[in-house]
């Protein structure tokens, strides 16, 4: 595990309503009976939270653009960061064209993706390392070395502030709190992280070799235990999109990082009038076409 201080972003997750309902979506989506929307109160003492913060801060989803409170989410945001520590991650949905100069004036940084690709990957993260490594110390120590936790992000979301944005997604399945959204939380270290790496990281299947799944299959890998715990609340599982998983692992692990082509991505912002560069920090930052006239509200 890594101090929250060393990771690139805090992310502020403001809904998980999404257009889209991906293979093993991060956030789940699909799993919820009803998606949540941050209220804007809360999205306001999760941006003064990390006042201090010397990294990035983002917002996403689901999808971001979705919440209808985004523009004030924005301008919120803009009072209390200069641009340069603010984040975007969308896909930036058709029909919201409408927030082009908002994104621009806000972020420096976007991360986008639509998941239209069949070479986009999702790792399975309702697939249970407990089911997989029945030998508890194993098990702890390859979840002491997860690779989403160290190259990903802590997070933000209605049920208070997490280590890991995976964690943070299991609460709102699981149940759960996070900590008090409180001033500098972010200087937490991982001897502070125990009580939720135990609740939430043995129900997770990201540290662990397990095959991904294109994002545009149509169900989700989940273990058995798992299943047995969300089957009667899940619509996604109800509906019968899901496959129980064969708890084996594999040496190899498909490369999440296709949708990283520049120009897949530059003609996704394009519907927005929007194109992209890469900044110093290696992510992109939205600039707006002149001229360009929304046709497609």
């Amino acid at each position: 595990m890594i101090n929250l201080l060393d990771m690139d972003t805090v992310q502020i997750e403001v809904t998980n309503q999404c257009v889209r309902q991906c293979a093993n979506c991060s956030r789940h989506v699909g799993h919820h009976q009803k998606p949540f929307f941050m209220d804007f109160e809360q999205f306001k003492q999760a941006i003064d939270s990390m006042v201090g913060y010397p990294r990035m801060i983002g917002l996403q989803g689901g999808e971001p653009l979705l919440h209808p409170d985004f523009e004030k989410m924005c301008e919120y945001a803009s009072s209390k960061f200069p641009k340069e520590q603010l984040g975007l991650w969308t896909t930036f949905p058709k029909g919201f064209e409408k927030y082009r100069e908002i994104i621009c004036n806000t972020f420096y940084h976007i991360f986008l993706n639509d998941h239209t690709r069949d070479d986009i990957y999702h790792h399975p993260g309702l697939v249970a390392i407990e089911e997989i490594i029945k030998h508890r110390k194993l098990m702890w120590a390859v979840i002491d070395k997860c690779w989403a936790q160290q190259c990903w992000s802590a997070s933000i979301n209605p049920n208070g502030a997490f280590f890991c944005e995976i964690a943070a997604a299991l609460s709102l399945l699981f149940g759960g709190k996070g900590w008090n959204i409180e001033p500098e939380w972010w200087w937490r270290t991982p001897k502070d992280f125990t009580e939720q790496i135990e609740k939430f990281c043995p129900k997770c299947g990201f540290a662990i070799n397990i095959a991904r799944r294109s994002s545009n299959d149509d169900i989700d890998d989940i273990s058995p235990l798992n299943y047995e715990l969300l089957k009667d609340t899940s619509p996604k599982l109800k509906q019968g999109r899901y496959k129980i998983h064969n708890l084996q692992t594999v040496q190899e692990l498909e490369p999440l990082a296709s949708y990283k082509d520049l120009e897949y991505r530059e003609n996704i912002a394009k519907r927005y009038g929007i194109f992209l560069m890469h900044n110093e920090y290696d992510f992109l930052t939205p600039y707006l076409y002149k001229n360009f006239r929304i046709t497609n509200l």
